[in-house]
């Protein structure tokens, strides 16, 4: 017998075997098709297609300027400076230094901490780490470009704490899925395509993307691609468009991504980040992310490390319950919204992807599942960190045979390993992040074909929340938004129909049944705890889920 069977075989009819339920392990509920090695593998195939998270993530979030205060460190800065986000004053910059480092520490430990918690408590072979679109959200909107916004990243640290505590509460009692349930379809698929827009809108500007697309006074924004030294203070292009060696460099790493993916190469987009950011280290280039200047000297000093494991300085325990503002109020619902769909959506789809759905649209250890997801997002806002989410690149693992716990919890020790190479995390530039930026929401955006087009009270609120969120540089405005005129426009059609007994009615052939309750053998059900206290007695269906929401790209 081969080593590696018998390696399998022992490890299934072991303690461990019998917890994970690996196949031959004579477990109640044992997964058909598993086995140590497998579960080894696929969690080294997610790894490596979620690993780019590790430098976007930090990349996005120290655009916020994290705990970084201009006037404190530089009390010379003018108001001009101040409000360009204080990119030209090297204390500052230093200061960011920092919080880049702290990021990387910070995403790679909460991904550490929330995959292992999903994988030991739930067995679900899926990757938690800091979200795509939730970070931007955190960044650009909440916080805004360098602390230019209406919220200090401390007070918006707190609304991450607080929605994560909220979060479990609604979890345990089951109430999660309902509230997912509860806004319109459209809105729901649309809010995933704006997200991706957002996202591409974010990878082509120059602060943490390619640089394709640069401000203008009169257009507010226009073509770019200009080199450093044809910026004015503002960053505006004065002439010379499209000469960037840094923004063609990153237009091939983008290029090189979808080529791969089209192959399908496992780990397309993290290659394609490495690939540039390799060719950005050498100094004398034209590319090169260590120009000499005081703070590429400092960069190229860190980078020389290699191996290296940053104690978090900054970030760690950084939260402000000043909760006087009503901006808070209404990050913590956004917050608490988008995770709701992105969360609770990947969750179902990976486990229908999985196999693992039963016939009520719900899945095994779905409730610890959220559980640990809820708890995790509370643990990295003490870190410093916007809201973890599942990543449905653990596809990637469930298409490798992973079918249990032990996939997370090979994802979670990778992430650990990865906690050691702080030096080349930090030193990756913002046209090797971009073009994944622009891949990402590419990807996020084909949920726009499944928005109900053929009535327009659907329709136009649907592309309300996609537009207006690239446009107003909020997800938020984008959300309220699209609600607000489904509201109004509906409303107003089901009063004039009240009126009229009828009379005076649209075409509504097809319109999309809005359903606010789970359904099981036709009778309207709510969801979990909520469920037993419901009038209903039919035992069968306290705990259904409805069918599975749609995936996150």
């Amino acid at each position: 017998m081969p080593i590696l069977e018998r390696l399998n075989q022992r490890a299934a009819q072991s303690w461990l075997g019998r917890y994970f339920k690996l196949e031959g392990s004579g477990a109640v509920g044992e997964r058909p098709g598993t086995s140590l090695t497998m579960e080894l593998r696929a969690g080294l195939a997610t790894f490596v297609a979620m690993a780019y998270i590790i430098s976007v993530n930090s990349t996005v979030v120290t655009e916020s300027g994290g705990p970084c205060d201009c006037e404190s460190l530089a009390p010379y800065a003018n108001a001009t400076q101040i409000q360009a986000g204080c990119v030209d004053v090297p204390e500052y910059l230093a200061c960011l230094d920092v919080v880049k480092k702290d990021m990387i520490t910070a995403t790679v430990a909460i991904s550490a901490i929330g995959t292992f918690l999903v994988g030991v408590l739930a067995n679900l072979p899926l990757g938690l780490a800091p979200g795509m679109g939730l970070n931007a959200y955190f960044a650009y909107t909440v916080v805004g470009f360098h602390g230019t916004g209406n919220i200090p990243y401390r007070v918006a640290l707190a609304a991450v704490f607080l929605e994560g505590i909220i979060f479990l509460i609604l979890s345990i009692l089951g109430i999660r899925q309902w509230l997912a349930r509860i806004i319109p379809q459209s809105i729901k698929v649309a809010t995933g395509a704006g997200i991706g827009l957002f996202l591409a809108f974010l990878g082509m500007q120059s602060s943490a993307g390619m640089g394709l697309i640069g401000a203008d006074p009169a257009t507010l924004v226009t073509l770019g691609g200009c080199p450093p030294e044809y910026m004015d203070e503002n960053q505006m292009c004065q002439g010379h468009t499209m000469e960037s060696a840094r923004m063609w460099l990153g237009i091939g790493g983008f290029t090189l991504i979808c080529l791969l993916l089209l192959y399908r190469v496992k780990g397309s987009i993290l290659i394609g980040i490495l690939l540039v950011s390799i060719i950005s280290w050498p100094r004398s280039t034209a590319v090169t992310n260590f120009p000499y200047t005081e703070a590429g000297d400092r960069a190229w000093d860190y980078f020389k490390n290699v191996v290296d494991v940053h104690p978090i300085q900054m970030t760690a325990g950084a939260l402000d319950f000043d909760l006087g503002s009503g901006e808070i109020w209404v990050a913590l619902i956004t917050f608490l919204y988008v995770d709701i769909l992105d969360t609770t959506g990947t969750m179902f789809s990976m486990a229908k992807f999985g196999g693992y759905m039963d016939e009520r649209g719900d899945f095994a250890g779905s409730t610890m599942a959220f559980c640990s997801d809820a708890f995790a997002v509370s643990i990295g806002a003490l870190l410093g960190t916007p809201p973890i989410t599942t990543f449905v690149e653990s596809g990637a693992g469930i298409t490798e045979g992973g079918r249990t716990g032990l996939t997370a919890i090979s994802i979670s020790l990778l992430f650990v390993l990865s906690l050691f190479f702080s030096p080349i995390f930090a030193s990756i530039p913002g046209w090797a992040t971009g073009p994944a930026l622009v891949i990402v929401g590419s990807m996020m955006a084909r949920s726009a074909r499944d928005v109900n087009w053929d009535y327009l009270g659907d329709a136009v609120p649907a592309f309300l929340t996609m537009a207006l969120m690239p446009l107003t540089y909020s997800i938020a405005y984008g959300l309220i938004g699209g609600i607000c005129s489904y509201i109004v426009i509906n409303g107003i059609i089901g009063i004039i129909a009240w009126v009229t007994r009828g009379r005076i009615r649209p075409d509504q052939e097809n319109k999309e049944t809005w359903q606010a309750f789970f359904t099981h053998d036709g009778k309207e059900i709510l969801p979990g705890w909520m469920g037993r206290f419901s009038r209903k007695k039919d035992t069968s269906s306290h705990d259904h889920k409805g069918p599975p929401l749609p995936t996150r790209p």
